[in-house]
């Protein structure tokens, strides 16, 4: 089979290297000059750095997997997450048991309840039951209210902005449950995994692999179409490389990787039902700054900020988890928001986020002055997270499109984990097989 695939992030990616492994032509259009999509890297301080902050689980299995299959697995470190949670004008520690017990902010009694309802969530694995609720409304009953606005009503306003009382309690139940999964048996912290030559090494060896076994990768790439015959069959793609033009290739299926408003541009005539689960999905994009330091910012990697009076959601201090080393000394710090691509945060420009950022990480660590800053980026994701609304999984759209020959793999269809680049390997992979049975079967 020849098979077309847009996008080169790791659903795409993943895809073109089952196909190819089975013997197949798999042929990716990356519209940017890298690959990685979401995962891709740059370079600081002569290593290579994602332009969003990126680790695994231990429950990761299918980028665990397929990083020993590129022979990469001697890269793959796994080391001890050091969790915080910004609350009260401090910093407390918030990675086990007895940490929630010491967190003052909640009464005793409070955080005894808050413990036994998430060693219950942990336990629980019909998600199905928590499709019909809110977060809001479950954790306000289960939890009291003053444990929802003190922990939860924070956490969810900074991920979703105003849709926060919107979002089913399935995704929050997927990641209590999931990162717990992350925990080795019998231990209580927290580990995660990195590959040290970071996740663009990954791709980009993912990228010759593909390549290796008789496919094709293109970056800088655009797709402006998919052709479809009168019979309503995907018979290639209007592709247009770099420095060429534009011109129509043929292939036997296509697969897809876009965010659903991407992709109905790219196909006309789409049914009426299929269309309306693509155009009423809704997105935030997420807002990064990355600043390089002479020194550490805080003690934590993964710092969660239940203070939304500081205009950051997350703050992630990669090199107190990857050694600055790898970096040229230098100490690495995701500041990061997730916002509508029309609000004022998102039209931003680096000067003027830095200036809103830097008065609020004093209050991380009151002795911090802007001469530690070395340098600082700015980096946009579109399309970063789906909003998780309730009965969410009567709205997915199928991998398998009306058009025939035509497939769909996003981040909307990864349910109920959250999007993540372990999901996305996954779901290519699987959505590869899924080409390759129709293939056979028509």
């Amino acid at each position: 089979m020849r098979v077309g695939i847009i996008g080169g992030g790791a659903a795409g990616l993943a895809a073109a290297y089952e196909l190819t492994k089975q013997g197949h032509y798999a042929e990716v259009f990356e519209a940017a000059p890298f690959l990685g999509g979401q995962a891709s890297t740059f370079e600081v301080g002569g290593g290579q750095l994602e332009r969003g902050y990126h680790h695994l689980f231990v429950s990761d299995t299918a980028m665990t997997e397929l990083i020993h299959e590129l022979g990469l697995g001697d890269q793959l470190a796994w080391l001890e997450s050091k969790v915080g949670f910004y609350h009260s004008g401090r910093i407390w520690d918030f990675a086990t048991p007895m940490d929630l017990l010491r967190f003052k902010p909640l009464t005793l009694l409070q955080r005894l309840r808050l413990g036994l309802w998430t060693f219950a969530l942990q336990k629980t694995r019909n998600w199905q039951k928590f499709e019909g609720v809110t977060a809001q409304d479950w954790l306000t009953r289960h939890l009291g209210a003053e444990t929802y606005r003190t922990i939860w009503e924070p956490m969810l306003r900074g991920k979703f902005g105003e849709y926060y009382d919107q979002i089913s309690m399935t995704w929050l139940w997927g990641k209590i449950y999931l990162r717990v999964a992350s925990r080795e048996k019998g231990l209580q912290k927290e580990r995660l995994g990195y590959p040290m030559g970071s996740f663009g090494e990954v791709f980009d060896r993912l990228g010759e692999r593909i390549v290796q076994q008789g496919g094709a990768v293109h970056i800088s790439a655009r797709v402006n179409r998919v052709a479809v015959d009168d019979d309503g069959a995907a018979t290639g793609l209007e592709v247009q490389l770099a420095g060429q033009d534009a011109e129509v290739r043929e292939y036997d299926a296509v697969i897809a990787t876009t965010p659903s408003y991407v992709f109905t541009r790219l196909v006309s005539d789409l049914p009426p039902d299929y269309l309306d689960k693509l155009v009423n999905v809704r997105y935030l994009a997420a807002v990064l700054i990355i600043l390089t330091l002479d020194r550490p910012l805080s003690p934590k990697y993964w710092l969660n900020i239940a203070d939304r009076s500081l205009p950051f959601v997350g703050l992630i201090e990669h090199t107190n988890m990857i050694d600055p080393a790898l970096y040229g000394g230098r100490h690495i710090v995701y500041l990061t928001n997730y916002t509508a691509r029309e609000s004022d945060l998102y039209q931003k420009n680096d000067a003027e986020l830095l200036e809103d950022f830097i008065p609020h990480l004093q209050k991380i660590n009151p002795e911090f002055d802007r001469s530690w800053i070395r340098e600082y980026y700015h980096h946009k994701v579109d399309g970063a997270q789906p909003i998780i609304g309730v009965n969410y999984s009567q709205r997915i759209p199928d991998h398998r499109t009306p058009i025939r020959n035509l497939y769909l793999a996003n981040t909307t269809q990864i349910y109920p984990e959250d999007r993540g680049t372990n999901y996305s390997v996954r779901m290519g992979r699987q959505v590869a097989e899924m080409v390759v049975r129709d293939g056979v079967g028509g």
